[in-house]
């Protein structure tokens, strides 16, 4: 995992002695802000996050200290740690205020090199500790996130399948060989296949938002990878309205099973959520050297109070009973892959277009992540 580098301010109005200490502390992991006066200091303070501010007491207009009673005074600086320097000669009650100022440090010119990129290295490696430590708490937290929903739904939604699936194995088994036996039957097996639908969408969203889904791009006719996942659905019950069309050449670099997770995804959304009597038209626009562009459109809008939640875990993306087909992420598993292969996924609906999802790819992964 690639980490920006860690900002350091450097405040003096000599520029010789900016320019050394440019030469001492840079490096590949460093990023140094440089400013000539305490009012040039506080506008960098204002755009960026700094993990250290190196400080010259003897300033004209704002000195040191005063730079540093007002970094203390604001929340977003008063966690940064200052060293302040200074070519006076030492003096015990300068020293005092500096460290009354907040100073972790006060150094007297001429001083030891080492000392300074030593202490500097210090704050260096505490900045990216805790960068480490923000990034695991955020995937501690979407991997709880997750657990809870899956607990939430173990304890909810699979029981109604598996319910109807423990009745009716209940009712062959009394009642042996009747007319009724196929009708059951189909009950079985609607149940599983949705009870099996529920534990993939749940395995594919613990996958996504723990991190561990890797991509593996390689060459792919994203014409061809369509037309497979439409002959998926052509036993299914509105299968034949589905139409596929393509305009250029729809080669490039994705994760191909990912991807056809995606157009699954959205086929299978425009199949429960569409008119029931409604075309299907899945289409690639792959006329443009950088980008392919793939629509899956269908008649039938989405209710304006479905649409702010509709790319998210758990939200719905129709109304009604057949919403309840799923689970409520095959959006945003959707969006999630869109968004690792460095695209965008988007939705129009109205009454004359009817419901057209977008999604805008890349030829090759530029990952967002």
């Amino acid at each position: 995992m690639t980490t920006s580098p860690v900002n350091i301010l450097i405040v003096d109005d000599i520029a010789h002695n900016i320019t050394a200490l440019q030469a001492l502390l840079a490096r590949p992991e460093v990023n140094l802000l440089v400013a000539d006066s305490g009012t040039a200091a506080l506008d960098l303070l204002l755009k960026h996050e700094v993990a250290l501010a190196i400080l010259d007491v003897n300033m004209p207009g704002m000195n040191g200290f005063e730079l540093a009673a007002l970094m203390r005074g604001s929340p977003r600086t008063s966690h940064v740690p200052i060293i302040f320097l200074t070519a006076t000669a030492q003096d015990a009650s300068r020293t005092f205020r500096g460290y009354e100022a907040g100073a972790v440090d006060f150094l007297y010119k001429p001083f030891d090199p080492r000392i300074l990129q030593s202490k500097v290295d210090v704050f260096v490696q505490l900045e990216q500790q805790k960068r480490q430590l923000a990034a695991q708490l955020v995937t501690t937290q979407q991997m709880l996130a997750a657990n809870e929903m899956l607990m939430a739904v173990l304890s909810h939604d699979l029981r109604t399948p598996l319910g109807a699936v423990l009745a009716s194995a209940e009712y062959l088994m009394r009642a042996g060989s009747t007319d009724q036996t196929p009708v059951v039957a189909t009950r079985i097996k609607n149940s599983s296949l949705r009870m099996a639908r529920m534990v993939d969408q749940l395995l594919n969203l613990a996958r996504l938002q723990g991190g561990r889904l890797q991509l593996q791009p390689r060459t792919v006719d994203l014409a061809s990878l369509c037309k497979s996942v439409i002959d998926e659905f052509a036993n299914r019950d509105g299968g034949e309205r589905i139409a596929f069309s393509c305009d250029g050449d729809g080669y490039g670099a994705w994760d191909a099973d990912l991807l056809w997770q995606a157009i699954s995804n959205l086929i299978n959304n425009a199949l429960l959520h569409g008119e029931s009597s409604g075309a299907i038209r899945v289409h690639v626009d792959a006329r443009e050297c950088e980008t392919l562009k793939l629509t899956v459109s269908n008649r039938g809008t989405i209710p304006a109070d479905v649409f702010p939640h509709l790319f998210k875990a758990f939200g719905s993306s129709g109304a009604g009973a057949r919403s309840r087909e799923g689970l409520g992420l095959g959006l945003h598993i959707v969006q999630e892959i869109v968004q690792m292969h460095g695209g965008e996924v988007a939705v129009h609906s109205d009454d004359t277009d009817g419901t057209v999802f977008t999604i805008d790819l890349p030829r090759k992964v530029r990952s967002a992540r």
